[in-house]
């Protein structure tokens, strides 16, 4: 995970406001852009299955499997209806960022 944007957020909000609090705020937007909160389509198809963008098709097909045998609704029975609605929700991530994935690679 990146980390700069956290370190030169704080530098900016501190210098910028020239009190602590502006440094504590500037981190937080910092982060936030660090962690990709800002970015306009969703999340990065490759940071959900964790794998690099350079990574062969095989090795994203096995990320993607093993993700999904870990959130499949069948592999959860008998847990808290809430614990298994965020399951399903982050198997539809899954799904939508191999889906992506494979699109985008086909239309190389």
């Amino acid at each position: 995970m990146r980390w700069y944007g956290t370190i030169l957020g704080f530098l900016a909000g501190w210098l910028l406001l020239r009190h602590p609090a502006g440094g504590v705020l500037g981190a937080l937007i910092g982060m936030g852009f660090d962690r990709g909160w800002f970015r306009r389509g969703g999340p990065d198809p490759y940071m959900v299955l964790d794998v690099d963008p350079s990574a062969d098709d095989e090795t994203i097909r096995r990320a993607w499997q093993r993700l999904v045998s870990q959130y499949h609704p069948d592999k959860l029975e008998g847990v808290a209806p809430e614990l298994r609605s965020q399951a399903d929700e982050k198997l539809r991530e899954i799904n939508r960022a191999y889906d992506l994935i494979q699109q985008r690679r086909r239309e190389r």
